[in-house]
């Protein structure tokens, strides 16, 4: 039965709902429309550009002649001061790079006495007195030299060059960067403790702030330097560098291991034996350019070569540096590079690999006497060597050994410099004509077999019937042997012998008297010399340059060659300033001169090669670039390239 309570409720229900239905009918408040969520954006994910390198740096210190892995990681910690490329300046934290036609660089004429610090006719720095020759003002060439008589004051020429801090510059710390940086960096190379050359310190007479964004340069009177829109040091940190001596600074952890700058990275974790962490610089002075483009840079230290190029392709290196001399793998990367696997970067270089002629060995120096062993006169007379040259395959050379990816100079500069001479006498393989310059040079082919060596016949300082036999002295570099034997078979064809040996480093250039190169005791020898500046290295070929027991031997013109005119040219062009006639002239002829004389014969521009990952941009070498990483703050890969 059911209960009579669940009867009542039931019917209570029922009434309720059919009265609420009778009633007057209300409008309903409609609900407010939702507020559309904010979206939030997808986080950009860190970007890492990661460079391999071919060995550990010793040290960051950048005075101390850092490598050139040390070089590439300091190129991102710091930004200039002034760049170099295609042979030019740029300036980076300058407003501009001063110049004589603007007016922040003067010229003007002082008076001098005795005892004034002055740079003489030589371009030696001197204390003037009494028989020191000089420029007086307004000279520019060594004819117009004169001799100071000690009495009274002389006009000498002496420069002044401003130069301006752009504003806004700040150490990656956060403390301004100031000329009074710069100034502390000029006394610290002044140190005869710091390991920096002396050169233009020595013709230096000051160098002082004028204001926090101002400082000028004073040569001393006499040196008018051609390059005096460089002469601005390096800003060096001296609210941190300061605390140490001079002495002391290049083992100290702020110098060699946490050195701090004001480019796109700052240092943030070195891991010795394993890499080198940078991290984006918040106070780059370009980061409003959204420069640089990643917030990490890696640079890992790789074994070799070979280790490197894996590392590439399995995408563990974004970069090779060219700091792993992948020139012996030039071969394999122009195949990976044709198989789409990786970017390969080719570029010559400003050191030359140049084959030397013993002309005047050092013991020549006393007189040559060939009753106390001096050896035979063979490199004295310039045909003999022009025909040596056009008995070298060169040619064969560059396209075997490296794989026609650099150029045979015709001098001692490149053809892409705008300072080079296209008028040079050139020396191309020709078999046929040098064997007519050797015949005119007494050197005859007694039994018309090619392959036996010439003989001498009425050559002065050399017996009778003494073959042409040289000896050609190199190291055992892989690269070397092989060139050394394309052109030992190449000069065959002429009827000249060498005997090749090849020598540990240290051995050949182990300094004179006892060295082989420095001491000057070579018939023929393989070596390579670069340049660092842009301007023509013709102080390479002068007199002056000559190693002996007067210089310590020390000096680059180890052939001990020896032309008065070449002397002149050279010091015409190095005496004068850009835009000078003399200038471009003197340098011209130096080139003129170097090609007719051939004191060497430039064998090839050794290559720089690098590789990258197929969409690495806005990287590239230069041969004139102080580091290849200089504009390091724009690399970029991915799509993102060209942003």
């Amino acid at each position: 039965m059911p209960d009579r309570r669940s009867v009542f409720v039931s019917l209570f229900v029922f009434l309720a709902v059919l009265l609420a239905a009778c009633g007057p009918k209300e409008t309903a408040t409609p609900l407010p429309a939702p507020i559309p969520a904010t979206p939030t954006p997808t986080p950009v994910p860190p970007r890492t550009l990661t460079i391999c390198l071919g060995q550990e740096p010793a040290s960051l210190y950048p005075l101390g002649n850092p490598s050139s892995s040390a070089r590439s990681i300091l190129a991102a910690i710091y930004d200039g001061p002034i760049d170099t490329n295609s042979y030019g300046y740029q300036a980076v934290i300058l407003k501009k790079l001063p110049s004589l036609a603007d007016g922040d660089a003067l010229i003007s004429a002082v008076s001098v006495y005795v005892g004034d610090e002055v740079v003489d006719a030589d371009d030696l720095p001197v204390t003037l007195a009494p028989g020191v020759r000089l420029r007086p003002s307004g000279c520019r060439s060594d004819e117009c030299a004169v001799v100071y008589d000690g009495k009274g004051e002389i006009q000498m020429d002496q420069m002044v060059v401003n130069f301006s801090l752009s504003p806004g510059l700040y150490w990656s710390d956060g403390m301004p960067l100031t000329v009074d940086d710069s100034v502390y960096s000029y006394n610290l190379a002044a140190d005869a403790s710091t390991p920096a050359s002396k050169y233009l310190i020595d013709r230096t007479q000051s160098y002082e702030a004028v204001d926090e964004q101002t400082v000028q340069w004073w040569g001393k009177p006499g040196y008018l330097d051609p390059t005096y829109f460089t002469n601005f040091w390096t800003p060096y940190p001296r609210h941190v560098w300061s605390q140490y001596t001079p002495a002391e600074l290049p083992e100290s952890e702020a110098a060699a291991r946490n050195p701090i700058g004001w480019g796109p990275y700052a240092m943030a974790e070195w891991v010795s034996g394993d890499a080198v962490t940078l991290k984006k610089n918040p106070f780059y002075f370009r980061a409003g350019e959204g420069l640089p483009k990643f917030d990490t840079l890696v640079f890992r230290f790789i074994s070799g070569p070979e280790t490197a190029i894996s590392e590439l392709l399995a995408g563990r290196c974004d970069l090779l540096d060219a700091s792993l001399h992948l020139d012996g793998q030039a071969g394999i990367l122009e195949s990976f590079d044709s198989g789409g696997q990786l970017k390969a970067i080719f570029s010559p270089t400003n050191v030359m690999e140049r084959l030397d002629f013993g002309i005047r060995p050092a013991a020549y120096d006393n007189g040559y006497n060939p009753s106390t062993g001096d050896r035979p006169d063979f490199l004295s007379d310039k045909r003999v060597r022009q025909a040596i040259a056009m008995c070298l395959d060169r040619q064969k050379v560059v396209d075997t050994v490296l794989y026609g990816l650099t150029t045979v100079p015709n001098a001692y500069t490149p053809s892409s410099h705008p300072l080079y001479n296209p008028d040079v006498k050139a020396y191309p393989f020709d078999v046929v004509a040098a064997n007519q310059l050797l015949e005119q040079a007494g050197w005859r082919d007694q039994d018309n077999d090619a392959g036996t060596p010439r003989q001498a016949w009425g050559i002065a300082n050399i017996p009778a019937g003494m073959p042409l036999v040289l000896n050609y002295w190199t190291t055992g570099a892989a690269q070397r042997r092989q060139v050394s034997q394309i052109l030992a078979d190449s000069l065959a064809q002429c009827g000249i012998k060498v005997n090749i040996q090849y020598y540990e480093p240290t051995e050949l250039y182990a300094q004179g008297p006892d060295g082989v190169l420095f001491g000057r005791k070579f018939d023929l020898a393989g070596f390579a010399m670069g340049s660092t500046g842009v301007e023509p290295p013709c102080a390479w070929f002068t007199s002056g340059e000559i190693p002996n027991s007067a210089n310590h031997w020390v000096g680059t013109n180890l052939s001990g060659y020896t032309n008065p005119a070449y002397d002149a040219a050279c010091l015409s062009a190095r005496g004068a300033l850009p835009g000078e006639a003399d200038y471009a002239d003197g340098y011209r002829a130096t080139q003129a001169i170097f090609a007719e004389d051939l004191p060497i014969v430039p064998l090839y521009w050794r290559l720089k090669v690098a590789a990258a990952r197929l969409d690495l941009c806005s990287f590239s070498l230069d041969p004139s670039a102080a580091s290849d990483l200089w504009n390091i703050e724009a690399f970029d890969y991915g799509d993102r390239c060209g942003e």
